[in-house]
């Protein structure tokens, strides 16, 4: 059976890659879809994430990027790293770079991020501060395939949270949080089975339910 690599871009915590890594474990990805998450690669070396690959035992690599002149020399040393493991999948678990189109186009269909909100609403930084500022009731998070447009990709899942009275960005982003850690294993194990696949700037599903894209907390 030809091994799924999965190579993860972090570039802090490394919360996601954490949740990412105990679904393989426990669901047995290495049998089925036949998956395992190959390397881990940060743009900055202090990301404590670096340090839950190394407890995982899962080879890690830093590109940094304030060693590169452009964004583009950056990506293509970054592309090279990756490359390196052939991957099924390119996981962003809050890698906070914006990436070329050349980066983005070579990876197309494999490329997956998880963003915290529910897309469309509130691309970019400061998610929860925009939700909170919008006043909506429900705010969340979205995994989708990476298209060249920021935050703008093809959505594969969702996770929502309600928005409750009294909440500031720290207790909102932990309520998020918990949710992302488990829509974006799914997510990617979805991927990696074929049931979820991009198609011309389209996700197309193959015998998943709707509950397994969308996740409601209470």
């Amino acid at each position: 059976m030809t091994v799924k690599n999965i190579v993860v871009l972090i570039s802090g915590r490394g919360t996601n890659l954490e949740a990412v890594l105990k679904a393989a474990a426990d669901e047995r990805w290495d049998e089925h879809p036949g998956a395992r998450v190959a390397a881990v690669i940060s743009n900055r070396a202090d990301a404590a994430g670096l340090e839950v690959a190394r407890a995982a035992g899962v080879p890690w690599h830093v590109v940094a990027h304030t060693e590169y002149g452009s964004r583009a020399s950056f990506d293509e040393a970054l592309a090279r790293t990756v490359d390196r493991y052939a991957p099924a999948v390119v996981v962003l678990a809050g890698f906070m770079r914006v990436l070329t189109a050349g980066f983005v186009r070579r990876y197309e269909g494999r490329l997956v991020n998880i963003h915290p909100s529910l897309l469309p609403l509130f691309p970019g930084l400061f998610t929860h501060r925009q939700a909170l500022a919008a006043g909506v009731r429900i705010h969340g998070a979205t995994v989708h395939f990476v298209s060249t447009e920021v935050d703008s990709g093809a959505i594969i899942a969702q996770a929502a949270v309600p928005v409750q009275p009294g909440d500031d960005e720290e207790r909102l982003a932990a309520r998020v949080l918990a949710e992302e850690h488990r829509l974006l294993p799914r997510a990617v194990k979805l991927v990696l089975e074929g049931r979820v696949r991009f198609d011309k700037e389209r996700v197309v599903l193959d015998g998943v339910g709707h509950d397994e894209l969308s996740l409601l907390a209470a």
